[in-house]
Parts: structure tokens; C-alpha cells; sequence
């Protein structure tokens, strides 16, 4: 055979074994594959090796014991003669469970590498996540975590606690560890460790003018729900009301409202994004807001029809076994019901990349008119009212979209006044998809 002139992205010499190979067998099983000649120079001489048996199993423990997951089904050596010496040849193909990485050094740019050139570089993070997710075909909480040092006193804590197994067994069935007996992304959330967490503010008045409090939750998400709430409700405030003799306690906010906003926040928002879940308190409102907006092919209007997607299914059902949520896809229909009797209802609002909810404050009085009838809530509703059948029997017809536009108002409000309007006969809704329009009911 003859000898090898030079190292490219396929190729790569050494003279002997070292473990700078372990990095080269990571780096080819990464990229596209190569070829190691253990036994040839820099200069792609061949000078052989005295022991080609033994520098063998060497090589092919070394890799055993070293590279994870188990890259040596992907991995031939054998001895070839190279100008009258005897060199390994070791070749790497593609490997199926990308990325591969050195097991001292884990999921970091320090333990994964690629092949650029007739070198391998190490990769960063992101390019790290999109290899997990490129090669697995899985969703976030299905990858394989960056973080394999994980604890989970929190977790064990609410297992226990809620008399649930909590061992290896039963950590694979909930995808807390993948098929390669790994961490999951998802055991990253649940674990000590988790790096998301939930921001809190509270403000004075119903703007940010003037800031009072906050604090930030880290921790396993299931202790960010619980402090986060226990957060929350301090400021939940209760007005007692007397007629007669009998006296009624409201809080300001339901309970199971504010819950389910925040459990909203948790269960569905994008982990892909770095950010923190943000909760805003105000004297009139509570704002709830999620990384991630909606889930791919769902509307606004889907959702507030009662139709979901979660994005996260495996943590949903996590919280399902927990019996931290009742059943799926149900939060935004119990905070409506929550609010049936309130005039002014809960808000959700999307963009892109981002979901949020307010809730409106129940004790929060709103000045009355000269009469002391309507509050001026109801009568800057009618008045928005007014100003779309005003539009719609100028131009015709109106969309969601210019609705927002014409009221200056979020896409829920728009959506809220188009149904109010539908459901007393004043309009109707006409085609479908992006035809989709409100006429005047002749």
C-alpha cells in the first residue's frame, strides 16, 4: 500500500498512540468519517510500530472507555503494510447518536469536536443543542442535557412526598434518561441544577412607574412553581364585604387563576430560549409572560376554543403524575370560567416568541359615572363597539387584523369584542383561514 502524502478533512497521522486520538475519533464520528494512520508522521511517512497487536487493544479500549455514547460500533482498526511497515489503520464512520464527546470532559466545547479541515475544533454550545437535536430528530426536552451532574433533592422530595417511585426505572419512563443512559434535557428541568428561572417584579400603581419588590426562583422547576406562588399570593390581597350580617372574603385574584397562568408559563414555554419566565405585579393586573409563543400551527383563536398542543408533553405529563395539573389542555378554560361573573376578562396575547396572560384584579372598583350605573371599563368597551360597526359598514367587511389596528388593542381584545359582537347578532364571520372576515348580519 502506498504511503499517505498528506492530512485532509478524511485524514489524520500520528506517530503513536496518544490521546489526541481520542479527540480525532470524536471529531471524524461528529463530521463526515475519516481515517487514522497510527504509525505514520507528520509528513505522511510511515515508520511503523513495533507492536501493532497491542497498540491495537489499546487504541480500542482507550476509545471504549472514553468516548460517549459507545462509539465503537462505528469504528474499524487494522494492521496494513505501508511501504514494508506495519501501521493501524483506524476508521471512523459516521456515527448515529451525535454528538460524540469525550467522557471526562462531557457536553461542552472541551468534549465535543469536529472535523474543519485537517483539524478538529471544538464546538460550542449551540452548535452542540442543534447536533442533539439535528441527530436525535427529538424535541428539546427529549434531547440529551449539556449538564450530566445532576442532582435532584427537589424532585425526589415531591415523589416521595406524593408516595411515587422515584428510581432509575422510573426516571427512564418519565424520559428523565434517554436510551443512551443519559440525562434528558427534561431531567435538566426538573434536576437541582435547572438554568431557567422565573423573574417576579412588583410595581406601585398599574404601570411601572414605581418599583416596589422582587425576586428571582431558580432551582428544580417544581420548587421555582411552588416559591414563585408562595411569591404571588402575598400580594393576592383579601377584601372582606358585609351584607348584613354575612360577610364575604374575595381575593383579589382566584387562586387556581393565578396557578394555572403560572403553570401555563412553565409547562408550555420554548426551553430552547435562554430567558427567564416574567411575572409583573401591578394594582390592578397580574401579567404572566412565557418565552416561545404558540406552538406551530396553532392560532390564538384555536387555543381560546379549548384546543391544545403541548410543547413540552413529557413535562406535562410529569405534573400529570404529580397531580399538579388535572388533565391536559385545560388552564385556559378554567381561568375564563374563573372570571365569568368578572366584566372584565383574562387577556391572552401572543407575539412572536412569546405568550402572555393578565389577569384582571376582581377588588379592583373602577370609577362610575355621573348616574353610578356603567364604569368606565363597559363604556370604553361599547365605545370600541361602536367604532368597529362603524368600520364594518363603511368598508364592508373587517379582519381580526384590522380590528387591532382600527382599536389600537392586542389580538386577544380584538378577538374578545369581534366574539361579543357575533354572540348578540351583529355580526358574523364569514370564510376561512386568511379569508377569514366579520360582516354586519343583514
Amino acid at each position: 500500500m502506498k504511503k499517505v502524502f498528506k492530512e485532509n478533512a478524511e485524514t489524520e497521522f500520528k506517530e503513536m498512540y496518544s490521546k489526541t486520538l481520542l479527540k480525532d475519533v470524536v471529531a471524524f464520528a461528529n463530521t463526515d468519517g475519516g481515517t487514522i494512520y497510527v504509525g505514520v508522521n507528520d509528513e505522511g511517512k510511515p515508520i511503523g510500530l513495533k507492536d501493532t497487536d497491542a497498540a491495537q487493544v489499546q487504541i480500542s479500549n482507550s476509545i471504549r472507555d472514553a468516548i460517549m455514547p459507545d462509539v465503537i460500533p462505528f469504528i474499524r482498526i487494522e494492521t496494513v503494510e505501508m511501504d514494508g511497515n506495519s501501521v493501524l489503520k483506524v476508521s471512523v464512520a459516521i456515527g448515529s447518536e451525535k454528538p460524540y464527546f469525550l467522557r471526562e470532559k462531557g457536553l461542552s466545547p472541551d468534549g465535543v469536536y469536529i472535523r474543519r479541515g485537517s483539524s478538529c475544533q471544538p464546538l460550542g454550545l449551540s452548535g452542540i443543542r442543534s447536533m442533539i437535536m439535528e441527530s436525535s430528530g427529538q424535541s428539546f426536552e427529549e434531547g440529551r442535557s449539556l449538564e450530566q451532574e445532576l442532582t435532584f433533592n427537589t424532585f425526589k422530595h415531591e415523589m416521595e412526598v406524593r408516595k411515587l417511585e422515584c428510581g432509575v426505572p422510573q426516571m427512564r419512563t418519565l424520559h428523565l434518561i434517554g436510551n443512551d443512559g443519559l440525562y434528558t434535557n427534561l431531567a435538566l428541568l426538573l434536576s437541582d441544577q435547572c438554568p431557567y428561572t422565573i423573574k417576579v417584579a412588583v410595581f406601585q400603581g398599574r404601570d411601572k412607574t414605581v418599583f416596589r419588590n422582587r425576586k428571582e426562583f431558580s432551582g428544580s422547576l417544581l420548587k421555582q412553581l411552588e416559591d414563585a406562588y408562595n411569591f404571588i399570593d402575598i400580594y393576592n390581597n383579601t377584601k372582606a364585604t358585609f351584607k348584613g350580617l354575612y360577610r364575604t372574603d374575595k381575593r383579589d385574584y382566584p387562586e387556581d387563576a393565578l396557578r394555572e397562568a403560572l403553570l401555563n408559563s412553565i409547562i408550555h414555554r420554548d426551553y430552547s430560549f435562554n430567558g427567564s419566565t416574567i411575572i409583573n405585579l401591578f394594582e390592578d393586573h397580574v401579567e404572566v409572560a412565557s418565552l416561545g409563543g404558540l406552538v406551530p400551527g396553532l392560532s390564538l383563536e384555536a387555543i381560546l376554543m379549548g384546543v391544545s398542543e403541548s410543547r413540552n408533553p413529557n413535562l406535562a405529563a410529569v405534573f400529570y403524575r404529580m397531580e399538579i395539573v388535572e388533565s391536559y389542555g385545560t388552564g385556559i378554560d378554567k381561568i375564563m370560567g374563573l372570571y365569568k361573573d368578572y366584566p372584565v376578562k383574562p387577556l391572552f396575547q401572543t407575539a412572536e416568541g412569546a405568550f402572555q396572560v393578565i389577569l384582571h384584579n376582581m377588588n379592583d372598583v373602577s370609577e362610575e359615572n355621573d348616574d353610578g350605573n356603567k364604569p368606565k371599563r363597559s363604556e370604553a368597551k361599547d365605545s370600541k363597539k361602536a367604532k368597529l360597526l362603524a368600520y364594518i359598514r363603511s368598508n364592508g367587511t373587517i379582519t381580526r387584523k384590522e380590528a387591532e389596528e382600527l382599536l389600537g388593542v392586542g389580538s386577544t381584545s380584538a378577538y374578545n369584542i369581534l366574539k361579543e359582537l357575533t354572540e348578540v347578532g351583529h355580526i358574523k364571520l364569514a370564510g376561512t383561514g386568511k379569508t377569514r372576515r366579520y360582516t354586519l348580519v343583514e
